[in-house]
């Protein structure tokens, strides 16, 4: 893949190694910034198992259980852009052990709740480290390899992130059934100190990467305000319809805070970001392509979570071992695309992942049952696992080294508008098999994300861009 001719920044060698020159300890590096990573991921999807233990020793109500999900969720997409832009001004290196640092914190908080204010403010915190980390570790990912050794990473990269939702359902039952649910939370804090005294140790010491000194705090405002108006949307949507006046209401206010964001971008001394960056063609179809894959993703895990546990009466345990082939097919999927993308090109690769998980869908709508959903959810990470590869890769690997930061808090920060788009879309359209006894609602479930994925593989084709 080609750089942009912008000269690297002074100062931040993590951020943009040359290729003369590689960073020694670069495999390892990327051991650490990825199980980082899987953390954050892991905290998407590790909490639902936990939730009926969570809501007994609380004694929760019915909105403080959602929100346990939720305020993670909306403080992680909504603040992710201003997380990319500080990691371009500061540098990488500060702003992912800030993120750590934070994350941390903010777990302990979680595992020592004892009430439920305690509970959500953990939860916020650990959703603000997270926005300050994954942009910033992924941005450090790209700047530290190049060329068929940045698809490796990516796909080493992706296959973490990808196959985290599936495997956060497994560790969330073993976790819940052996020390029981705060340590869900508590393994967060050791891991993550461990990860974040190497980084600091192992990481050079970078300075700014880009020209400008300033933050464009009213532009941080408008686009994290946007962004969890979004986000809020899309998650109460599965509650109370896609056609309620709320819903609305919120989507235009949304709608709102981004043209009023894009248009201060125009006029501000120093602006968050390039606005003209979300029109360029691979970032546009990388933002595609990472949406699409989390929405399967987290659809495929929706609708498989409650079909065992609802309709077939597992527990938690076992629930979370049927979860294991599908994140290994994840990441089978990423490694493979990571190893194939420079030869076969990114458009190709989107276009059959895509392929791959509108069949893997379709599985349980011609048989649904216990080994069927497991064969078609894990057909289906394989494809999505592939996505997850070509969005990085794609939106990522044309971007002028001082662009890298928002670049990846673009791409992060779609990731978590397809968690929320494919939880809520197919949280309405399962709702009657979730609460009632038809399994009419789970083929239903599936039928919608194959055809979503089918048409999104004709999209794909036109939009992803071909071989540099």
């Amino acid at each position: 893949m080609t750089r942009q001719s912008d000269p690297p920044a002074r100062g931040d060698q993590a951020s943009a190694a040359p290729q003369d020159a590689a960073h020694p300890l670069r495999w390892r590096l990327l051991g650490f910034l990825g199980v980082a990573q899987l953390m954050l991921i892991l905290d998407v999807t590790v909490v639902a198992i936990a939730l009926p233990h969570i809501e007994v020793d609380l004694g929760l109500g019915r909105q403080a259980v959602a929100w346990t999900v939720t305020a993670y969720t909306l403080a992680f997409g909504g603040l992710m852009l201003l997380g990319g832009r500080i990691a371009d001004l500061v540098g990488a290196k500060p702003v992912v052990v800030a993120g750590l640092a934070v994350f941390v914190a903010g777990s302990l908080a979680t595992g020592a709740a004892g009430s439920a204010e305690m509970l959500l403010g953990g939860r916020v915190a650990q959703g603000v480290g997270a926005a300050l980390l994954s942009p910033a570790a992924l941005s450090l990912v790209v700047g530290l390899f190049d060329g068929e050794e940045r698809n490796r990473a990516l796909g080493v990269w992706s296959a973490l992130g990808g196959g985290g939702a599936a495997l956060g359902v497994l560790l969330g039952g073993l976790i819940t059934a052996g020390p029981g649910w705060p340590w869900v939370f508590y393994v967060n804090v050791p891991i993550g100190l461990v990860i974040a005294v190497a980084l600091a140790r192992m990481l050079p010491r970078t300075g700014a990467a880009g020209p400008r000194p300033r933050l464009d705090v009213l532009g941080a405002l408008l686009v994290t305000a946007s962004s969890g108006t979004l986000i809020f949307a899309l998650i109460r949507a599965g509650d109370h319809g896609w056609l309620a006046a709320a819903t609305g209401l919120l989507l235009l206010a949304a709608a709102a805070g981004y043209a009023v964001f894009a248009l201060w971008q125009k006029k501000a001394r120093s602006p968050l970001m390039d606005v003209a960056m979300l029109v360029r063609r691979p970032v546009a179809a990388g933002a595609f392509l990472i949406l699409m894959a989390t929405a399967l993703s987290i659809a495929a895990f929706f609708l498989g979570t409650f079909y065992f546990q609802h309709a077939r009466g597992y527990g938690a345990l076992h629930t979370g071992l049927l979860f294991l082939p599908v994140a290994l097919a994840t990441m089978a999927g990423a490694d493979l695309t990571g190893r194939a993308l420079g030869a076969a090109g990114a458009r190709r690769m989107a276009v059959a992942g895509l392929l791959v998980a509108a069949v893997g869908m379709a599985v349980p709508v011609l048989s649904l049952g216990p080994v069927t959903v497991v064969a078609g959810m894990a057909v289906a990470g394989a494809g999505a696992g592939a996505l997850f590869v070509v969005a990085s890769a794609t939106a990522l690997g044309r971007v002028a080294p001082h662009e890298s930061g928002i670049a990846s808090g673009i791409v992060s920060t779609f990731h978590e508008l397809g968690a929320s788009l494919g939880a809520a879309v197919i949280s309405s359209v399962a709702a009657a098999a979730i609460a009632g006894r038809t399994l009419t609602g789970f083929t239903d479930g599936f039928l919608l994300a194959a055809a979503a994925a089918a048409v999104a593989a004709a999209a794909a084709a036109a939009l992803t861009p071909g071989r540099s």
